[in-house]
C-alpha cells in the first residue's frame, strides 16, 4: 500500500520540530546552524515541503541525529497517537471546515504541545473503547457538535426550502401531503415508487424505505403512516434538489461509510422537516400559544395537527425555530425507547443547545431517573390502551438550582414489536423564558424533584427508585476519607 506523500511530509515535519525543540533551538538558530533559510525550515516543519537527500544529511549532521531516524516513518512514543490519526485519515473524513478549523492549523496545535495533546488523544481513545464507541457513533457525535455550534438553525437550508416550494408551486401555508411530493419525485426526478417489495422480506420489517440508485426506485414499507410517507418523500426530494450524491440508501440508516453521508442525511432530514412544517406559520402559531396564561393540551396538539408530521418531527422542528426566532437557546431534545417488561430505558437520541443539560447518553450501566416525564410518558402509555401519551412537567434537579420545563410525547414503535418510545423537549427556566412563555407559572403544571440516575441520586424516600445510590455512596465515602486525612494533616501543621 502506497503511503500518501502528504503523510510522509507531515511525519518528517513533526519529527524535525520535536528534535529542534528538544535541543532548545529556535527556527532562526537552526537556520544559522545549517545555512538553510528560516522560511524553508518552517515549511518543512508544517509538512508543506520534503527536503532533498543532501538537505536531510545536513540536518542530520548539525542536529546530531542519525539519517535513518529522520527519514523513518516510525514516531517516538509521545508522537505515536498523532501518527495513528494522520495515517487513519480520520481528519480527511470529517469536514473540519464546518467548524472553522483547517487541518494544517490543527496539526500545528498538536505539534506545539505533543506530550499534552497526545495524552489527551490517548485518553479519548480509551474512553471511546470503554464505551464501545463505534465509527458511526463518532460521526454522529461530530454531527451533534456541528448542530449545537449553529444552534441547530441553518439559513441556507431554510432558503432552499422556500426556493423549492416556489419552483414546484408548493403552498407552505397549507398542510403538505405525500401524494403532492410523490408526484414531483415521479414526474421531475424519474422515480419509481414500489410499496410491495419490502413486505416480501421479513428481516427488513424495521426499514421504512430503501432507495435503489441504479434505476431510481424507492422501496417503501406498506405499514408506514401518511406522515412518515410524506417525510420520506421530502427527504428524497432534498437529496435530488440539493444534489446530495454521497448519501444513505436506507431509512432508518443501517451503516455510515463516511461523515459526508451523515451530514447529507442530516441536511435532507432538516430540509424535509422545514418543508412539512413551514417556518413562518409555525412562528405565528407559537407566538399565539406562548401568550396564553395557562397551559392547554388541546391548543398544543392543534398546532401539531396543522402539519402532516409525527410528534418527533414536530419536536425536532422546535429545536430549529425556538433558538433562532424566540431566543430560547437553553434547551434539549431527547428520545427514549423502552422494551416492554425490561427494566432499562435507553436514551437513543439527544441534542443540547447552548448548555450541556442533563441527561446524556453516557450512563450505559445505570438506571435513568424514573421521575422524568420522558420516562413517565412511556409508562403511562403502557398502562393504558391509548395510542399516544403526553406529559408536561417542571423538573427540579437534585443538588442544583436549575429547573426545566419539559414536554414529552410517547407512542409505540410501529416497526419494532413490544417497543415504545418518547420524544421530549426541555427548556431551562429563566427570567427570559418566563417572559416568552406566559403559561409557565400555571399552577396545574406539576413540579417534581428529579435525579440523573438512581445510582447517583440523593433524593430520599423515592418510591420510583429501582437501584441503590451506589455511586453516590462511593463518592460520599471517598469524601469522608479525604476530610479525615485533611484533619490529620492540619493537626500536625
Amino acid at each position: 500500500m502506497q503511503i500518501e506523500d502528504e503523510y510522509i511530509r507531515l511525519i518528517f515535519g513533526l519529527k524535525l520540530k520535536q528534535i529542534r525543540t528538544e535541543k532548545k533551538l529556535s527556527l532562526f538558530g537552526l537556520a544559522k546552524l545549517t545555512g538553510l533559510s528560516k522560511s524553508y525550515l518552517n515549511e518543512i516543519e508544517k509538512g508543506k515541503k520534503y527536503p532533498k537527500t543532501d538537505k536531510i544529511i545536513l540536518l542530520s549532521e548539525h542536529l546530531d541525529v542519525p539519517y535513518d531516524h529522520l527519514v523513518s516513518l516510525k514516531l517516538d512514543k509521545n508522537l505515536a497517537p498523532i501518527g495513528e490519526i494522520l495515517k487513519s485519515k480520520i481528519l480527511k473524513e470529517i469536514p473540519l471546515d464546518l467548524f472553522g478549523i483547517q487541518e494544517k492549523n490543527l496539526i500545528d496545535i498538536i505539534a506545539n504541545a505533543p506530550a499534552k495533546v497526545n495524552a489527551f488523544i490517548s485518553t479519548i481513545i480509551k474512553i471511546a473503547q470503554n464505551y464501545n464507541l463505534s465509527r458511526e457513533s463518532f460521526f454522529l457525535a461530530s454531527l451533534r457538535s456541528y448542530q449545537e455550534a449553529h444552534n441547530n438553525y441553518f439559513d441556507t437550508i431554510e432558503d432552499d426550502v422556500k426556493t423549492f416550494a416556489k419552483a414546484y408551486h408548493i403552498n407552505l401555508h397549507e398542510k403538505i401531503y405525500s401524494h403532492d411530493l410523490k408526484e414531483i419525485l415521479i414526474e421531475e426526478f424519474g422515480y419509481t415508487i414500489d410499496a410491495k417489495t419490502l413486505k416480501k422480506h421479513k428481516n427488513l420489517t424495521e426499514l421504512r424505505s430503501i432507495f435503489i440508485p441504479k434505476n431510481k426506485t424507492l422501496l417503501i414499507s406498506s405499514d408506514i403512516t401518511e406522515a412518515q410517507k410524506a417525510f420520506i418523500f421530502a427527504k428524497e426530494l432534498a437529496y435530488n434538489f440539493l444534489h446530495l450524491e454521497n448519501r444513505l440508501y436506507t431509512f432508518p440508516w443501517v451503516k455510515f461509510d463516511s461523515f459526508d453521508q451523515v451530514l447529507h442525511n442530516f441536511i435532507a432530514s432538516y430540509f424535509a422537516g422545514a418543508l412539512i412544517i413551514a417556518k413562518d406559520s409555525l412562528i405565528n402559531s407559537l407566538k399565539t400559544f406562548f401568550a396564553n396564561e395557562t397551559w392547554d393540551n388541546e391548543k398544543f396538539f392543534n398546532i401539531i395537527k396543522q402539519y402532516n408530521c409525527s410528534a418527533e418531527t414536530f419536536y425536532q422542528r422546535l429545536t430549529n425555530i425556538l433558538p433562532k426566532h424566540f431566543h430560547i437557546k437553553n434547551l434539549f431534545f431527547l428520545r427514549f425507547t423502552h422494551r416492554i417488561e425490561s427494566s432499562k430505558f435507553n436514551l437513543t437520541k439527544e441534542l443540547h443547545i447552548t448548555q450541556q443539560q442533563a441527561p446524556h447518553a453516557n450512563r450505559t450501566n445505570e438506571h435513568y431517573c424514573r421521575r422524568w416525564i420522558s420516562i413517565g410518558a412511556i409508562k403511562d402509555l403502557e398502562k393504558s390502551t391509548k395510542k399516544h401519551s403526553f406529559g408536561i412537567q417542571i423538573s427540579s434537579y437534585d443538588n442544583s438550582n436549575s429547573k426545566y420545563l419539559v414536554l414529552s410525547s410517547a407512542t409505540s414503535d410501529p416497526f419494532k414489536q413490544n417497543l415504545n418510545r418518547s420524544v421530549s423537549i426541555g427548556f431551562l427556566i429563566s427570567s427570559h423564558l418566563k417572559k416568552k412563555l406566559k403559561f409557565i407559572n400555571d399552577s396545574n403544571i406539576i413540579t417534581r424533584k428529579v435525579g440523573i440516575t438512581c445510582e447517583t441520586c440523593a433524593v430520599s424516600n423515592c418510591g420510583e427508585r429501582i437501584a441503590e445510590a451506589s455511586k453516590l455512596a462511593k463518592q460520599e465515602r471517598y469524601k469522608d476519607i479525604e476530610m479525615t486525612v485533611e484533619k490529620i494533616l492540619n493537626s500536625y501543621a
